[in-house]
């Protein structure tokens, strides 16, 4: 018996089609990669019609630079694991969460909206979002606020002591820089004698509006001295001398050094200057640690060779969890409220209800969403085009898709048309699974 709706065999033709299909895609396949790939064709004869094992092998294995086509087959597969799974529950938290509030209808349209924006301008938009200078990039802004809430920000970045030459005829300290250190004096000091140490390197905007007029003389027990920066705008001031208008800079670490050993710390005032009460006699090196002058804390590397695919796959939820929300919603519609009003009768607290009569209700409508967010992540190309620089960060988040682009037409890769067209065949063969689940699950559904 067969339906009305149906025409007989109609199982076997796609059957026919696909088949058909395969065996177009191998013959194309098969010529370009024995055209395009002179080292294969030394191994054996020239391919030019080829079995689809032999073909891929020719085309996508054997090949110089073999290391980016696993790296792409690699985060294919991330993809297909994290990116689906991700979008449908986040869709199905909102969709359940939306059915009990009154603006349920204007939070679905502000999560459905990045759906409205095509990819290659939301790339434009996460590649500014992911931006390394916190000034314009969002998440790196956020993340420097959070860090600078709870760490200690650098002093003085950039600061390093002026150069001895400079200091010449002045009785200045001439200091040394060390990476691991920081600035320490170049030669031993000594108590009584006055440790003066200039600074450049610092716009006057960098220093602490608390900053008083630096300490010509300065004064204090034991080992005393004073850190200024050795700099006006439009003065001219001498280079290692105090002058009237430069400022001190207040809260600089200080540590006595003596055998390689720190002996005692502390830390200027609001004039730059410092004391060790306890240090009268001895010879010692006075250190500025390095921790006074690192760089600020900038962010995160979002769009880095280690965090690229992450970084996108972020993105790509962010324009998809309106969709798979909608359609989640419609079903949570469809859903008898009678079974919901049973169960919660019967005692079934919520999360009961919803995990044992919920889901079962919504799970077609699940296994729909998550089947074509997985489809489309297969074939994702655009995300991964824009928002990475390129380099190593595009390399290292290079899909299937990005990358028979670039062997077949992209600058980086040349114009290997024969690998392309062997990973535009292992691409159609990993999606037609997933749509012919679809087509069945659908006709299925019909019957």
């Amino acid at each position: 018996m067969f339906r009305a709706d149906v025409a007989p065999g109609a199982g076997n033709t796609l059957l026919w089609t696909v088949g058909a299909a395969l065996v177009v895609a191998v013959l194309v396949m098969g010529a370009a990669a024995g055209t395009g790939r002179a080292s294969w064709a030394t191994a054996g004869k020239t391919m030019i019609i080829a079995p689809l094992a032999a073909a891929l092998i020719a085309g996508v294995f054997v090949l110089e630079g073999q290391s980016s086509t696993f790296t792409a087959i690699k985060n294919n597969i991330i993809w297909v694991i994290v990116a689906p799974a991700a979008v449908t529950a986040l869709g199905l938290i909102f969709a359940v969460l939306t059915e009990r509030v009154r603006w349920s209808t204007a939070f679905k349209v502000v999560v459905f909206m990045p759906m409205a924006i095509s990819f290659l301008a939301a790339g434009v938009t996460f590649k500014m979002v992911y931006d390394q200078n916190p000034d314009r990039g969002v998440a790196n802004a956020v993340a420097v606020g959070v860090h600078d809430t709870f760490a200690d920000p650098t002093p003085y970045p950039g600061a390093r002591g002026r150069p001895p030459e400079q200091l010449e005829g002045t009785d200045a300290t001439p200091v040394k820089a060390s990476a691991d250190v920081g600035l320490e004096s170049a030669e031993a000091v000594t108590p009584g004698t006055p440790v003066k140490m200039a600074l450049v390197g610092l716009t006057p905007k960098k220093v602490p509006d608390t900053a008083g007029t630096a300490a010509a003389s300065p004064s204090g027990a034991g080992l005393s001295g004073v850190v200024w920066l050795d700099f006006v705008p439009g003065s001219k001031g001498e280079n290692g001398a105090v002058d009237s208008n430069e400022k001190g800079l207040p809260g600089i670490t200080v540590e006595a050094v003596r055998d390689g050993k720190v002996v005692d710390t502390t830390q200027t005032d609001a004039s730059g200057q410092f004391s060790f009460p306890k240090l009268t006699s001895g010879s010692y090196t006075v250190r500025l640690p390095a921790s006074n002058f690192a760089e600020a804390y900038s962010g995160i590397d979002w769009l880095g060779p280690s965090l690229a695919t992450a970084a996108i796959i972020i993105s790509y939820i962010w324009i998809w969890a309106g969709f798979a929300m909608v359609l989640i919603a419609a079903g949570l519609a469809a859903i008898p409220r009678d079974a919901l009003e049973a169960a919660r009768v019967d005692g079934a607290t919520e999360w009961q209800v919803f995990q044992r009569v919920t889901i079962p209700l919504v799970r077609p409508v699940l296994v729909v969403v998550f089947v074509t967010l997985m489809i489309n992540v297969l074939k994702i190309f655009d995300l991964v085009f824009v928002i990475p620089p390129e380099g190593p960060s595009q390399e290292s988040a290079t899909v299937i898709a990005l990358e028979m682009w670039r062997v077949s037409f992209g600058p980086g890769g040349g114009a290997d048309q024969g690998v392309g067209s062997a990973l535009a065949v292992l691409l159609f063969l990993v999606v037609v699974p997933a749509m012919l689940f679809n087509i069945r699950r659908f006709r299925k559904e019909q019957s």
